[in-house]
């Protein structure tokens, strides 16, 4: 009887202890929360190997976040699903989003990518352009607004417009427009499209830079928030950005996890070998990785603003802070 009565109470106790044990590992490990993450484009590329990387270390878990990584239909896109609230977070465009705040669309700037502008036009090996020699010319081109708006900015730069050149839109890739002679030159950034001149093309190809005609240095890409989204969640917010950091920065030093970690989420997106060297090319870009990495700075806005106006891109500028805000930097 003594040895039932002892074995009943070590059963008791045992069966305490796992009760009290579940609130307390609940408390450590509460569920995730969704956030969901447009892309700037409709197929994966490397420019995503860090969220995809830092997604899959953990590193959105680790500040409770269910990283829902999306790819738009199309690059016009972006701006509608996180304007509508079908995204909370975009990878996106300055253009896109002063376009879109024009429109009225709740979308705010609440973080840089890279650290400047790396885009242009670019020519086969061996062709070069400049800016006056475009007129005229048949250029591939993508169907958003930071490529029309860079590119009158460049033309304006020699007295020329949109309707001095001939326009053909690309659906997802100028770049092979220009490889079949089917125009003359496209516009696009040296982490893709040059990328892909090298890779694909097998050429080094002539690029003219935007920054030197007459384009603000304003990184090309950023990240944004729906501003209902941020208002309601903003440590939510802090914590994307907090591991989008970690993210780029783990993903810069370790490349070939980053290539691998994409290559096992999209490998029918790219070939290996593009997606290696894209990362490679952006790495420069992206480094070193700081605590100011993803400040925005109001002087590029300031700069991007007033071409903007200048050109009559759109009726009314808002002052560069209602552009953007820091207030969700790490």
């Amino acid at each position: 009887m003594k040895k039932i009565i002892l074995l009943s109470g070590i059963a008791l106790m045992a069966a305490n202890m796992i009760a009290g044990s579940v609130p307390a590992m609940a408390a450590q490990n509460p569920p995730l929360t969704k956030v969901t993450f447009i892309q700037e484009w409709p197929v994966a590329d490397g420019f995503w190997i860090p969220w995809i990387l830092g997604k899959e270390k953990g590193f959105y878990a680790q500040e409770g976040i269910d990283l829902d990584i999306v790819a738009p239909p199309t690059v016009a896109d972006t701006m509608k699903f996180l304007g509508t609230g079908r995204a909370d977070v975009a990878f996106t465009t300055p253009m896109d989003i002063i376009f879109a705040k024009e429109q009225g669309a709740p979308v705010t700037a609440i973080g840089r990518y890279s650290k400047g502008n790396n885009w242009g036009i670019f020519s086969n090996e061996g062709k070069p352009y400049t800016v006056a020699e475009l007129k005229g010319k048949t250029i591939g081109i993508y169907n958003d607004a930071w490529t029309k708006a860079q590119l009158a900015m460049m033309l304006q730069s020699e007295g020329l417009t949109l309707n001095d050149v001939n326009m053909v839109t690309a659906a997802d890739d100028t770049v092979p427009l220009l490889l079949q002679k089917r125009v003359d030159a496209i516009t696009g950034i040296t982490t893709a499209e040059g990328t892909e001149m090298v890779t694909m093309g097998k050429q080094k190809p002539e690029f003219l830079s935007a920054v030197a005609h007459g384009v603000p240095d304003i990184p090309i890409l950023m990240f944004a928030g729906n501003q209902s989204w941020l208002e309601k969640n903003p440590q939510l917010a802090k914590a994307f950005l907090r591991a989008t950091q970690k993210s780029i920065a783990y993903a810069v030093e370790h490349p070939d996890e980053g290539i691998q970690a994409f290559s096992d989420a999209y490998s029918k997106a790219y070939d290996p070998v593009y997606i290696t060297q894209q990362w490679q090319d952006t790495i420069p870009l992206l480094s070193p990785v700081d605590n100011q990495s993803l400040k925005l700075d109001i002087d590029n806005w300031n700069a991007l603003l007033n071409a903007v106006s200048a050109q009559n891109m759109v009726k009314n500028t808002l002052p560069a802070d209602q552009y953007f805000t820091n207030q969700y930097q790490p």
